[in-house]
C-alpha cells in the first residue's frame, strides 16, 4: 500500500506506520477530542534575551495518551510549535515608571512521528519550572518511617508509588498510578475546567491550573480562546523557560487526525 498519505487514529505503539490498512474503518472515525491533555516536557531553554519570533520550540510528550478509540500516542512523541512573540526586559528609568514585563509568546503548531505530522490547536492548562518538574517526577520521603517515598505531583496531590489508586483526602479516588503513567479525570479549579474522561496528567495533580514554582512568572494568556498561543510574562527581568520545564498542555477543538509525509 501507498504511505504518502494517510488517515489514520495515531501512531500505535504495536504496528508500523504502513500497516493501517486493515484499519479503516478506525481510521475514518480517528479524532483528538477537544480537552484532550497532553503532558509534555520542553527539550530546549527560551530565553526572551536571545530568542526571535520564528524560532523553533519543541517538547515531548511525558507518557502514553490514550485516545477513545483505542489508540494511543506514544511517550516522547514530539510537539513542535515556534515563537510568535517576544520582549526582554527593559528597565525604564523613569520616575514612577511603570515597569513593563517581559513577554514570551509561544504556539504549538503540530505533532511529529515518524516522518508523519499532525496539525494541533493546543492551549497551556499548567506550567511547572525544572525544578518543581524533576521533583514531582520522583519520590521523595515526607519522615524517618516513609522508606519508599512518597510522590507529591505538581498541584499539590500525593500518592505512595507502591499504590495504584490516587485519592482525595476524603479517600475519594482521585486518579491512578498505572504502568505507563499517571492518569485522573481533570478537576475544575480557577480558569481550568474539569472533565468527565480521563486523561494522561503525568506528573500533574487533577486539579493543576496556572504556573508552579517560576517565582515572578504567569500567564498573560493560557491561550485557551482559541489562539492557540500561550503568553509567558515576568516582571523585573526577561522570561527565561528552561530545558525540563513542563507543561500541561490541552487540545482546544476536536482534530481530525490526518498526517502527511515530511
Amino acid at each position: 500500500m501507498s504511505c504518502v498519505k494517510l488517515v489514520f487514529p495515531f501512531f500505535l505503539a504495536c504496528c508500523s506506520l504502513c500497516g493501517f490498512g486493515e484499519n479503516a474503518g478506525m481510521m475514518s472515525a480517528a479524532a483528538l477530542p477537544a480537552g484532550t491533555t497532553l503532558p509534555v516536557i520542553f527539550v530546549k531553554s527560551i530565553d526572551a534575551n536571545n530568542s526571535h519570533v520564528g524560532d523553533a520550540v519543541m517538547a515531548k510528550t511525558m507518557q502514553v495518551v490514550h485516545l477513545p478509540n483505542g489508540a494511543v500516542i506514544p511517550k516522547d512523541t514530539r510537539v513542535e510549535g515556534h515563537v510568535v512573540g517576544i520582549q526582554a526586559f527593559h528597565f525604564d528609568a523613569t520616575p514612577y515608571a511603570h515597569q513593563k514585563p517581559s513577554l514570551l509568546s509561544i504556539h504549538f503548531d503540530r505533532l511529529e512521528a515518524a516522518h508523519r505530522s499532525i496539525a494541533i490547536d493546543l492551549s497551556v492548562r499548567a506550567l511547572a519550572s525544572a525544578v518543581d518538574s524533576r521533583d514531582a517526577a520522583y519520590p521523595h520521603g515526607i519522615d524517618e518511617t516513609d522508606h519508599v517515598g512518597t510522590r507529591t505531583l505538581i498541584g499539590g496531590t500525593t500518592f505512595s508509588p507502591l499504590e495504584k489508586r490516587i485519592a482525595s483526602e476524603d479517600g475519594d479516588a482521585i486518579g491512578y498510578n498505572r504502568t505507563d503513567g499517571v492518569f485522573a479525570r481533570l478537576i475544575a479549579s480557577g480558569a481550568c475546567s474539569g472533565s468527565d474522561s480521563e486523561q494522561s496528567v503525568a506528573i500533574y495533580s487533577p486539579d493543576a491550573c496556572g504556573v508552579y514554582g517560576m517565582g515572578g512568572d504567569y500567564l498573560a494568556d493560557s491561550g485557551r480562546e482559541g489562539s492557540g498561543t500561550f503568553t509567558l510574562a515576568q516582571r523585573g527581568h526577561s522570561v527565561k523557560l528552561y530545558a525540563g520545564s513542563t507543561a500541561l498542555l490541552q487540545v482546544n477543538e476536536t482534530t481530525r487526525l490526518r498526517a502527511e509525509n515530511r
